[in-house]
């Protein structure tokens, strides 16, 4: 049999056979399938991320702020408003959107002869991350309704001994947020071999009320970290910043494994010019939050099982073949992400008319 151009090739050998993360792109009226804000961004925001670029293109020339200090103080002022938590510059590190922010945590925290450790189900990337770095990577578990207890995340921290715990709050695909007091053990438990304990806060925007951000747990913990996203409240999917808040000692130790100049001034322009409207921004994010509570509520009145949800989705069981249920969908021009756990799909909350049609095509497939 003869070998493929990949395989002859002299790749680590963890890495053959392996497949790279993809979620479908296709060319279609609604797509729900990847938690992107679906809703346009406001043209005044699109006029001022113009203007930015603009001006920073006239020194493209030069190398970027290598600290992208402008860019790190608006977003620990962004933080502080939304959050109520005093957060100052020196606490913030930003990269090339919350992928590239992992990879570096991993890259100083991680690597060869460490372990990573998450709880699947949750974001499919932590495990790609781990490789990355040459760790090993532990797949915690949870309880069957998806949910996580202090005592029983405690216990699989210490079992474990990883080096990096990732924990997802609101956690994708479940949608579920983390309570503190689970965060709080977590990280008690981790303090017994030095881990430093992630708090993945991608949707974080999206909490229901009442649902406090690991933020307001930063102080006095050095070991914490927690980190967020543009892509997804600021409708930045495409601007690919992400961000995190942590001890100044561990924005010190990215900076050993960043490449120079991470972050471009084309990238700092536009990032700054968003966060410059955040409130025009936050306005649709909690429009989507109306249309993610309708989900929930109008999909357990079609019989369906939705999970509470603090994100910009919900993720629902109840279906005999969710295959056959996202096949329809997309037939009638609507992608939504089947995230191979049996009778489940998931769906990002859009548009009034996109979840309305989404809604309604669904309702056609179970009455069928």
């Amino acid at each position: 049999m003869t070998e493929s151009p990949l395989e002859a090739l002299p790749i680590r050998p963890e890495l053959r056979g392996q497949q790279p993360y993809g979620a479908p792109q296709l060319n279609v009226e609604a797509m729900l399938n990847v938690n992107e804000t679906t809703y346009d961004v406001p043209e005044e925001v699109v006029e001022a991320i113009a203007e930015q670029v603009r001006a920073a293109a006239q020194s493209l020339n030069r190398y970027p702020d290598r600290e992208f200090t402008a860019l790190r103080h608006k977003l620990a002022g962004f933080l502080t408003s939304e959050s109520a938590v005093a957060l100052s510059a020196e606490q913030i590190w930003a990269a090339n959107g919350s992928n590239e922010v992992m990879q570096h945590i991993l890259q100083a925290f991680a690597g060869p002869g460490r372990s990573v450790m998450s709880f699947p189900p949750t974001y499919s990337m932590y495990p790609l991350y781990a490789r990355g770095v040459n760790s090993e990577y532990i797949a915690g578990t949870r309880s069957p309704d998806f949910t996580q207890t202090p005592e029983d995340v405690a216990a699989q921290i210490r079992e474990h001994r990883p080096k990096v715990v990732i924990l997802c709050s609101p956690n994708n695909p479940t949608g579920t947020a983390l309570q503190l007091e689970v965060v709080e053990a977590a990280y008690r438990a981790a303090a017994e071999s030095e881990t430093i304990v992630v708090v993945d806060e991608a949707y974080g925007e999206f909490r229901q009320p009442g649902t406090e951000s690991a933020l307001s747990m930063l102080a006095g913990r050095p070991r914490l970290i927690v980190t967020r996203t543009m892509s997804k409240a600021f409708a930045m999917a495409g601007g690919r910043l992400g961000y995190l808040a942590a001890s100044p000692a561990v924005t010190d130790a990215l900076r050993l494994v960043r490449l120079p100049y991470h972050l471009s001034a084309i990238t700092q322009a536009a990032a700054g010019a968003a966060l410059d409207h955040a409130q025009n921004l936050m306005a649709n994010v909690e429009r989507i939050k109306t249309q993610r509570d309708r989900l929930v509520v109008e999909l357990r009145g079609m019989g369906l099982d939705p999970h509470p949800s603090d994100a910009n989705f919900v993720f629902f069981g109840g279906l005999d073949d969710a295959t056959a249920a996202w096949q329809h969908l997309l037939d009638d021009g609507i992608l939504v992400r089947d995230v191979g756990i049996a009778h489940h799909l998931r769906v990002t909350a859009g548009t009034e008319a996109e979840t309305t049609g989404f809604l309604t095509s669904l309702a056609t497939y179970l009455n069928r």
